[in-house]
């Protein structure tokens, strides 16, 4: 990746960054190096005994690694987490309850 970036030496940070005109050697490079990440996690949960992660996209390797700093850094075991269902909302009842006042 600083090879890539070493190509264009006038460029800021925010010109190499920018997602319309980034340069395609530093979409090479940052896509060469996800995937050398990927290999890391991935032989490392094995070698561990753990499950493989799924790391397709980068939302699912935030995901791995909050969980895995949640396992790294609690006292107790990590609960299995559940995706979040939307509850109903029901509108309260209109009378009032034993002891309310109208106002």
């Amino acid at each position: 990746m600083l090879d890539a970036r070493a190509q264009f030496p006038g460029a800021t940070l925010a010109d190499l960054y920018d997602p319309l005109s980034m340069p395609p050697a530093l979409v090479k490079a940052h896509q060469a190096l996800d995937r050398a990440v990927d290999a890391a996690y991935i032989a490392t949960e094995k070698a561990a005994g753990r499950r493989s992660p799924k790391l397709g996209s980068d939302a699912e390797r935030v995901a791995f690694l909050f969980e895995r700093y949640q396992q790294l850094t609690s006292l107790l075991p990590v609960a299995k987490t559940k995706p979040m269902r939307r509850k109903r909302i029901t509108p309260k009842s209109a009378t009032a309850k034993d002891g309310d006042t109208a106002c």
